[in-house]
C-alpha cells in the first residue's frame, strides 16, 4: 500500500501495489503493521457494506462525537463514488475545511478518515458497494451530521445527488 497525506491532517489516501500475473492481481488492502508504519494508528474492530443501487446517490456527512468518534478506512468495492471528509476539530489548523477524492474500485484507492471529521460520498456510478473498515462499533443514538450542501462548507459536489435519505436532508448547517 502506498499512503500520501492531504491538506487535512488525519485523512490519508491509500492506493494499492498489486502484485499481477496470468491470473490477475493481489494486494493487501489492511495491515496494522503497515498503516502503523505510515503514521496512522488504526486498528479494525467492524466492518459494514453500503450498498447504493443508484449512480448520484448521496450518504452523508455523518460523525460520532467522543467518547464515540470513528475512524473509518473507506472503500469502494464496486462502482466509484465522490468522498468527502470534513475537519470538525476546534484546534485544528484546517478546521472547517474538507478535502475531497474520486475512489473507485477499479483502481482500488481509500480514503482514511481520523476520529473528528466528518465523512459523505456521492455515488458516481450505479451499483456502487462501499466497505466501511471501523476502528471502533457504532454506537445507536451517537450519529450525527452535517447538510451536505452547506453554504458555509461549499463542498463542490461533482453533481446534485438523485436519492438521499430524509436523515440526510435534515442534518444541521455547520456551525463555527
Amino acid at each position: 500500500m502506498r499512503f500520501a497525506a492531504t491538506k487535512i491532517a488525519g485523512v490519508t489516501l491509500i492506493t494499492l501495489e498489486p502484485h499481477e500475473d496470468e491470473r490477475g492481481f493481489f494486494a493487501r488492502i489492511y495491515c496494522p503493521e503497515e498503516f502503523s508504519a505510515a503514521g496512522i494508528g488504526f486498528t479494525s474492530t467492524q466492518i459494514n457494506l453500503s450498498h447504493n443501487a443508484s449512480r448520484h446517490t448521496l450518504r452523508g456527512l455523518h460523525y460520532q462525537d467522543a467518547p464515540y468518534a470513528e475512524a473509518k478506512v473507506v472503500r469502494p468495492m464496486t462502482g466509484a463514488i465522490y468522498d468527502v471528509a470534513v475537519d470538525l476539530r476546534r484546534d485544528s489548523a484546517t478546521y472547517g475545511q474538507w478535502v475531497a477524492f474520486e475512489l473507485s474500485a477499479e483502481r482500488g484507492d481509500a480514503l482514511f478518515i481520523a476520529e473528528g471529521l466528518a465523512h459523505g460520498f456521492l455515488t458516481l456510478e450505479p451499483g456502487s458497494n462501499v466497505l466501511y473498515q471501523m476502528g471502533r462499533p457504532y454506537v445507536p443514538g451517537q450519529a450525527r451530521g452535517l447538510r451536505y450542501d452547506d453554504p458555509t462548507l461549499a463542498i463542490d459536489w461533482p453533481a446534485e445527488p438523485a436519492v438521499i435519505g430524509a436523515q440526510d436532508l435534515n442534518w444541521p448547517a455547520f456551525v463555527r
